[in-house]
């Protein structure tokens, strides 16, 4: 069922409550990253224009657990939002509590406050109904989830206040419904997806799930080696997933049975240790020599990537392809990068490292859409419901 969205509703001389994902990257007091802010401007410029309009916001950042941490206040984020807004952003001394409800109560409209990091509480991650009446108690008239990176937990500011106050989606969050849900429920084929990734037991429920949807799955990363032993390679040194062998065999034998082709890497970029500082050994060949170590994909490898892509109408790019922190093996993640890019199809990457190699290549406006939510994305496509988000009103 479709969400209701902030254009769905009148904000004309209301509060509003809005949940924003400003869990960014700080070092030494200082913003690295602010990705995650500028993401959350579309909805925060919308809101402030609505005549007679106000706005509190909160979010969470890093992982307190219930305690206050001085390197994790919510200030920097404050500055920053001023910043990018050019307006006066009000910073709350705490989330809840009898200062912050007459900050809440004096905000005039137009005006803007930051609420202190909601895991500070114990009650956010427990979705406490205690903290959830001490936010709905601010006085707020609407509330709107734009944090979809956090949708897949049920805590007290993403699924608790959606039962107290009338929730709806911000631009950000229908935007990452609109293209997972097609995903999901209908994509346009030739479908090609990209998996890749460490370890095949955090991907195995996303892998299974697609097996249904796409005409070719391509299997990339660390977890590719646990299925190149399944079919009988050698693996050298490289990362392998034992208590997984059985599993990655099912898959396989399930992918031949619906017709659905697996693309493995046939050669490989190796190392003689896993290390910053190995050097890249191309090895053209699908068996990995005894001692050495896969780290990245081939040129042959990339090859047949590239025939896939050029011809597919939908693509998901969720994962690294090698050893992308290390530069020496990062060619195959960045070429495949390249390769999305480029496409004709519909495409869609999530993923930490994926959203990272499209961001070094700036190519991030040449992807249809890049998902804010690692976890919530991929549970979003293994046909999950987020709590996040079926909280939230339907149409």
């Amino acid at each position: 069922m479709p969400k209701k969205t902030i254009e769905d509703i009148d904000l004309s001389r209301k509060r509003v409550l809005m949940r924003a994902d400003f869990n960014v990257p700080i070092k030494e007091g200082r913003i690295t990253d602010d990705t995650r802010i500028r993401a959350a401007l579309p909805t925060i410029n919308y809101i402030l224009k609505q005549e007679g309009c106000s706005l509190i916001l909160m979010s969470h950042l890093g992982r307190p657990k219930g305690e206050v941490k001085d390197e994790l206040r919510l200030k920097p984020v404050a500055d920053r939002l001023a910043e990018l807004l050019s307006k006066n952003v009000i910073m709350a001394p705490d989330c809840t509590g009898s200062d912050v409800k007459k900050l809440a109560e004096a905000l005039r409209p137009g005006e803007v406050m930051l609420l202190e990091n909601l895991r500070f509480n114990k009650g956010e991650t427990k979705n406490d109904s205690g903290l959830v009446k001490e936010l709905a108690s601010l006085g707020c008239d609407v509330y709107v989830n734009d944090a979809f990176g956090t949708a897949h937990r049920a805590h007290a500011s993403t699924e608790g206040i959606a039962h107290v106050l009338p929730g709806v989606a911000g631009f950000l969050m229908s935007r990452e419904i609109e293209f997972l849900s097609k995903i999901v429920e209908n994509p346009v084929k030739p479908f090609v997806a990209i998996i890749g990734g460490a370890k095949v037991s955090t991907k195995i429920a996303v892998l299974e799930s697609l097996l249904s949807k796409v005409s070719t799955l391509i299997i990339g990363g660390g977890m590719a080696y646990t299925f190149l032993k399944v079919k009988g390679y050698g693996i050298g040194k490289s990362l392998l997933e034992d208590e997984f062998l059985h599993t990655a065999k099912d898959l396989l034998a399930k992918a031949e049975k619906m017709g659905v082709e697996i693309l493995l890497p046939v050669d490989h970029y190796v190392g003689d240790e896993f290390s910053e500082n190995a050097k890249a050994q191309l090895v053209s060949d699908v068996n990995i020599p005894e001692g050495k170590i896969g780290m990245d994909v081939g040129p042959k490898t990339l090859s047949t990537y590239r025939e896939k892509l050029a011809n597919a109408k939908t693509i998901l790019w969720n994962g690294p392809l090698g050893v992308f922190e290390f530069d020496a093996f990062a060619k195959g993640t960045l070429e495949v990068a390249k390769m999305v890019s480029e496409s004709r199809g519909v495409s869609v990457v999530g993923g930490g490292d994926s959203v990272a190699a499209v961001n070094k290549f700036h190519l991030a406006d040449k992807i249809d859409h890049v998902s804010t939510g690692g976890g919530a994305s991929l549970e979003y496509l293994e046909g999950k419901s987020l709590p996040g988000i079926a909280a939230l009103q339907d149409k």
